[in-house]
């Protein structure tokens, strides 16, 4: 019993004489920073390259036609004709409904001959007149019927050339709401007709924006069922912030020679209101909050370094930095919440 407990204690003795030199040397190196390669943290980094920042802002508009009108009569009267198709291409002037007129022509003819009754009269005055045998107020009387009766008569050809309604503009038209017979007040909607070769894009932005926007500046948007994104040219601004959404108004012009942009859709816009030149940014993850300041980590002679930044313009992707990094800089970009200042990391593909 004695001897083998003799035996294990010796055993112990010369493992432990092999261990303690090992043991020894890793507490150096420890201590000294060198730790082996297997230890450190694999992460990667990313080079802080100088380049063009865009801000964007993101809202949502309605696509509008560039022109649109509701076709109703000025006048009240019994539909006749009606000259278009629904859903069709019309051109500017054309003739799209006529009313019955039969009342109108007469009231024009009328009035023509009683301009033409009233200029014989004037001109026998006139003649008489000149030979001395009437006063200079009977003409003057005879002179002032023939211009109060050609005023009637344009009157009258007014009212006539109202029971014809033509397209004011080239466009498409939509679908009608009366037939023939129908008894048309002004208050009677025919069709709706709408200029779509070239669509508006209406939309708001926040106050907070408004300042940055202007008149010329480019949009993008994207409207649901399209293909691809759009874009567009502003083209004016509501001179006031509306005081109860506290936005402004904005409308931009598209081409639309496909007619792919249907009025009354909802557009997702998007425009510039910023742009940065040789800005230097890292992605937004690999910022640090802290409290009163902001940091990042870079890869520094293999070991994560601290860095204390002021960050700028922030987009959906990226922040800028305005102080605290320098062109060349290898920020650490993942294994963020495993970071401390000192330790040791291998970068990837390094």
């Amino acid at each position: 019993m004695t001897k083998s407990v003799l035996w294990l204690a010796a055993a112990i003795i010369a493992v432990g004489a092999l261990l303690l030199p090992r043991l020894d040397s890793a507490g150096a190196d420890r201590e000294a920073g060198r730790v082996p390669a297997a230890e450190a943290l694999t992460v990667e980094t990313l080079a802080v390259t100088p380049h063009l920042l865009v801000e964007r802002f993101a809202t949502v508009g309605t696509i509008r036609a560039d022109e649109q009108i509701e076709l109703r009569s000025e006048i009240s009267g019994v539909l006749r004709e009606i000259r278009f198709a629904e859903g069709s291409l019309v051109a500017e002037g054309q003739l799209l409904v006529q009313i019955d007129d039969a009342e109108f022509v007469a009231e024009r003819d009328r009035a023509r001959h009683r301009v033409e009754l009233a200029r014989l009269r004037e001109a026998r005055q006139q003649d008489l007149l000149a030979q001395g045998l009437t006063s200079q107020d009977e003409y003057d009387l005879a002179l002032s019927q023939l211009n109060v009766l050609r005023a009637e008569l344009r009157l009258a050809e007014a009212e006539l050339e109202k029971t014809q309604i033509r397209a004011p503009f080239r466009g498409v038209i939509g679908l009608r709401s009366v037939s023939r017979g129908t008894a048309l007040t002004p208050q009677t909607r025919i069709a709706r007709l709408q200029k779509i070769d070239r669509v508006k894009i209406e939309f708001s932005v926040p106050e907070g924006h408004a300042a940055r926007v202007r008149v010329g500046e480019a949009i993008t948007f994207r409207v649901k069922g399209t293909a691809r994104a759009q874009t567009g040219e502003i083209y004016a601004l509501e001179p006031n912030v509306d005081s109860e959404t506290r936005s402004l108004r904005a409308r931009a012009r598209c081409a639309n020679p496909d007619g792919e942009l249907l009025p009354g859709a909802f557009a997702d816009v998007e425009l510039a209101i910023t742009e940065i030149e040789d800005a230097l940014t890292v992605p937004a993850m690999a910022v640090i909050p802290e409290l009163g300041s902001k940091k990042v980590f870079i890869a520094e002679d293999g070991k994560a370094v601290p860095r204390l930044v002021e960050t700028g313009v922030r987009t959906d992707t990226e922040v800028q930095i305005t102080r605290g990094l320098a062109a060349g800089d290898r920020v650490i970009v993942s294994a963020i919440q495993q970071l401390s200042s000192g330790l040791p990391v291998r970068e990837k593909g390094g």
